[in-house]
């Protein structure tokens, strides 16, 4: 059996001022390297055989701290890069530093089959192709059946590579963007992939807002909001009045 294990990359300096990254090269901050070493933590028992990465710095350092310690290979792969947004990367994109040149940016999140980006940007379906094309030569290598990967990607790119998991092909979120260092598992055998945990984080959601001095802020957009507050619940803890 493989077992995969799909990770988005730690918080940028883009994610925490609410800026398209697309297929720009930027960096961890300082709290993303935070999580990803809570994450390598979390994973340190896993016996991961070698990881593939999206070449963009932020994947490639996500996996190298999730594997610090270790000697495993490192592959990369630019079919998992992020979509691409051309002239629309470095844009704000929430309500309070809006600045994309578009009334129907939401139907990123909403329509994001029907989503039009820049002219010189990438669709979801272009996205898909890339990354399907990946997923098909990874389950197909005669040589991986028997291994554990860690995958590290992007928010929509990770969607991508899950869409040829996911049963439902008409629904490309699946609820949210997965968060920072979000992990989804999936095992396949003969070809056949099964979900195995679905956006699974290793820190602690409650740092998802600056809900106590002294905390840790994670930023987070609308759609990921939505993916804390159902972890909160789902805990049983009181959601924060900041999600309101």
């Amino acid at each position: 059996m493989m077992q995969l294990y799909i990770i988005r990359h730690g918080e940028t300096p883009w994610n925490a001022e609410g800026r398209l990254q697309g297929q720009t090269d930027i960096p961890l901050n300082e709290n993303g390297i935070r999580l990803a070493k809570i994450t390598g933590e979390a994973l340190k028992d896993v016996p991961f055989d070698f990881a593939i990465s999206s070449p963009l710095k932020r994947a490639r350092q996500t996996a190298e701290l999730v594997l610090a310690g270790r000697d495993i290979p490192i592959l990369e792969d630019a079919r998992i890069e992020e979509l691409g947004f051309g002239s629309w990367e470095g844009l704000g994109c929430r309500k309070a530093n809006f600045e994309i040149p578009s009334e129907h940016f939401q139907d990123f999140y909403k329509d994001p089959f029907h989503f039009q980006t820049a002219a010189d940007g990438e669709t979801i379906e272009q996205l898909c192709a890339r990354t399907k094309a990946f997923w098909e030569d990874l389950v197909g290598n005669p040589d991986w059946q028997e291994k554990t990967i860690l995958i590290a990607s992007h928010g929509c790119a990770c969607r991508g590579i899950l869409h040829n998991v996911y049963e439902d092909k008409t629904d490309f979120w699946h609820g949210c963007v997965p968060p920072n260092c979000a992990v989804n598992i999936v095992s396949v055998t003969g070809g056949k992939a099964v979900l195995e945990a679905a956006d699974r984080i290793y820190y602690d959601v409650s740092e998802c807002v600056d809900s106590a001095p002294g905390k840790r802020s994670i930023h987070i957009d609308d759609m990921q909001a939505q993916t804390v507050i159902k972890l909160i619940k789902k805990v049983g803890l009181k959601v924060p009045d900041a999600f309101a």
